[in-house]
């Protein structure tokens, strides 16, 4: 995704989680972590941050895709992520898929798994669509 960035990647919180864009096409997008100490909690398994922040990332991104031609920005509004069973190892997969494009929000619903296909996550993300700061 070819997007304007103020801070390199390597040093926002997706170059540091190790987060990777996949597949995309106009209303969805496909993105995979690799599992990690960095990404865990102290039990052992992936911090449920770590869900609700690939949520906001893929679906922002997504978004500001959608409507930074027209000079709009896209930032995260609302994240509503329910963790649903532990990742502990492997790779974290997620697919967003749009359910609304509206003139200042998208909706859109995520769902994170494991290697085996397992649900491990849902998100519901609205993204805000606002002009580009002057």
């Amino acid at each position: 995704m070819d997007l304007p960035s103020l801070i390199p990647v390597e040093n926002t919180l997706d170059g540091q989680i190790g987060l990777e864009i996949g597949a995309h096409g106009d209303d969805w997008i496909e993105a995979t972590v690799a599992v990690g100490d960095h990404v865990k909690q102290p039990m052992g398994l992936v911090h449920g941050g770590v869900y609700a922040s690939i949520a906001e990332s893929i679906t922002s991104m997504a978004t500001a895709v959608g409507v930074y031609a027209d000079g709009m920005s896209a930032q995260g509004l609302s994240n509503s992520t329910n963790f649903l069973r532990p990742i502990f190892e492997g790779t974290i997969h997620a697919r967003a898929e749009r359910l609304h494009k509206g003139r200042t929000t998208w909706v859109w619903d995520v769902r994170i798994t494991d290697d085996e296909g397992r649900l491990a996550a849902i998100s519901r993300m609205v993204i805000a669509v606002r002009p580009l700061p002057d």
